[in-house]
């Protein structure tokens, strides 16, 4: 997790480091729109790993966070060779079934946030597909801070 003092929407993110590569780049010479959808995607599976709750433990559990909305605002380009710095907050835990992030991509160079994004989760039963009740290690793990839940 990077460390980096910048303008952050909210305290205390996890942030992530990522240079823009060659192959990231669309026909018009910047970073292709679906791309960030990825990195914010990295960012969240980092974070999972982060607080304990990786990929294994999610399956062994038989439950996962299904996306279920996002929404983003593409504010400024990034090109090949950028170092970009992305950030997620859990900013609702409902502690039933229903959780949400709040994102940002900040360009290290210059400081510009390039990208804010706000996405809806719903816990699911990984075997069934279908909505069920978070398990006691979602609660904690995926807990919003009360340095993010002073900003709200």
């Amino acid at each position: 997790m990077a460390s980096i003092d910048q303008e952050w929407d909210y305290p205390e993110p996890f942030t992530i480091q990522h240079t823009a590569l060659a192959e990231e780049i669309d026909g018009y010479g910047h970073i292709n729109n679906s791309v960030y959808l990825q990195w914010l995607d990295r960012c969240v599976w980092e974070h999972c790993e982060f607080v304990g709750l990786p990929f294994d433990l999610c399956r062994s559990l038989g439950k996962g966070f299904a996306a279920v909305r996002h929404e983003i605002d593409y504010i400024a380009a990034s090109y090949e060779g950028d170092e970009v710095l992305i950030s997620n907050w859990v900013t609702l835990n409902d502690n039933k079934l229903r959780a949400e992030r709040h994102f940002q991509i900040i360009r290290a160079e210059d400081s510009k946030t390039l990208l804010r994004a706000d996405s809806k989760y719903v816990c699911t039963d990984l075997n069934s597909g279908r909505p069920c009740r978070m398990p006691e290690e979602f609660k904690t793990g995926f807990a919003v801070l009360d340095s993010v839940a002073k900003e709200l």
